[in-house]
């Protein structure tokens, strides 16, 4: 049984995430011929103001950007 972890910045709505995991469940049937029903994602999402790329939270890249 396949089990996929995505770890992401929150921020996406439900159907976004449920989009992205019916793709990847897709994905893993097509190329590891397994059933769908055995596909487990899971996703772990971190707050922007927990989540750092380049010595800064997503929270100051956003507002960086803004400017």
């Amino acid at each position: 049984m396949p089990e996929i972890t995505v770890s992401m910045a929150a921020g996406r709505n439900d159907e976004q995430k449920a989009g992205m995991m019916r793709d990847i469940t897709q994905a893993l049937v097509k190329n590891l011929g397994v059933d769908a029903d055995n596909v487990v994602i899971q996703i772990n999402e971190a707050p922007l103001a927990h989540k750092m790329k380049g010595g800064k939270t997503f929270v100051e890249r956003a507002a960086a950007a803004k400017k």
